[in-house]
């Protein structure tokens, strides 16, 4: 029996439970890019993008479209009022800078001491690394959102990256369409599994052996 999986919008809520209140964030490419669409209420996050613009609003209602402001993946975002704007050079040096409290990443693999590998398909053979290996340096945090695994049925959590590295150790959480899994001094804790999923499910697809919490759960949006 084939069990259900989270969407895509659910894995970008549960990550945005993460994000606390003053938090700055970078949202990378694809999921990483709908957690704008659910700030937890009464919390102000201030969302950062490498295109130049800093707090923005969710994406943009259709008809409302604006063609200069955009997001990482270049979906048409809502303005919010004290929004900023900057020319690259300046966001990226945000980065650098150490000011961007959270980056969300999506991933193509993890490794088991945090390795994040998300710029090349080597099979494809061609890449694009935009701001993630700054990123990957230099956020205070970095949380990937993902499917738990690639289109045939392979796990992403590997023991070891075998794609071309975004950064080294650097990932603090996974947040995929199965589970939320903490990163820490080269050991993956297994939190939460989505509805009708057992941590032994999890396991099968995933290369490096889970340590379980004492406090497994459901997880709960």
């Amino acid at each position: 029996m084939v069990k259900p999986r989270l969407d895509r919008e659910i894995i970008a809520m549960r990550v945005a439970r993460e994000l606390q209140d003053g938090d700055v964030v970078n949202l990378g490419i694809g999921i990483p890019t709908l957690c704008s669409q659910f700030v937890p209420e009464g919390r102000t996050v201030i969302y950062h993008s490498e295109s130049g613009v800093l707090g923005y609003g969710p994406m943009a209602a259709p008809g409302e479209e604006d063609i200069d402001l955009i997001n990482a993946g270049g979906q048409f975002l809502a303005p919010n009022p004290g929004m900023s704007f900057f020319n690259s050079a300046e966001a990226f040096a945000m980065i650098r800078g150490g000011h961007i409290d959270v980056a969300v990443l999506g991933a193509f693999q993890v490794a088991e001491n945090g390795d994040l590998a998300n710029w090349m398909l080597p099979q494809r053979g061609v890449g694009n690394v935009g701001g993630a290996m700054d990123l990957a340096a230099g956020a205070k945090r970095i949380i990937v959102a993902m499917e738990h695994t690639d289109r045939n049925d392979n796990p992403k959590i590997v023991n070891q990256c075998s794609f071309p590295l975004t950064g080294k150790g650097c990932v603090s959480m996974i947040v995929t369409d199965i589970a939320v899994i903490a990163v820490a001094k080269n050991e993956l804790t297994l939190l939460e599994v989505a509805p009708e999923w057992e941590a032994k499910d999890v396991q099968t697809l995933t290369e490096p052996t889970l340590k379980i919490s004492p406090k497994l759960s459901e997880i709960d949006l």
